[in-house]
């Protein structure tokens, strides 16, 4: 399959995430893939809108680069489609055509994304 990104960067906080999800749900690794490959594919390079991104303006951060995806399609939640209940949290970086994965978890675990693993991140790409 051709490379839809320059780079795909998993942190190592999303990469405990996505271990732990993964128990829970067998197809998540290649339903994240599929995600990567067509919502975000379409929103950052087509320019087209993804009702099911959205950027995180709120932590008054400079440069918004960072994303919540609230509709991802999980085969393991049979029955939900894309209202599965996963969130991922990302950041795009057009000059570098990079996508960075932060967070991933589903909403019954926990509220909201985590706010300062994504301070903590800009802190250290921007320092």
């Amino acid at each position: 399959m051709m490379r839809k990104f320059s780079e795909i960067v998993r942190l190592p906080e999303f990469e405990r995430d996505m271990k732990k999800l993964s128990k829970r749900y067998r197809t998540l690794e290649e339903d994240l893939e599929n995600l990567i490959n067509s919502a975000l594919y379409i929103y950052h390079k087509m320019n087209l809108s993804y009702g099911g991104i959205s950027r995180i303006t709120y932590l008054k951060i400079g440069q918004h680069n960072y994303y919540k995806v609230t509709q991802i399609a999980c085969r393991s939640l049979s029955g939900t489609g894309k209202r599965s209940g996963l969130r991922l949290i990302y950041a795009f970086y057009e000059e570098t055509d990079t996508i960075e994965l932060i967070e991933i978890y589903h909403k019954s675990d926990k509220d909201n994304e985590n706010k300062k693993r994504i301070l903590a991140h800009h802190k250290k790409r921007n320092h």
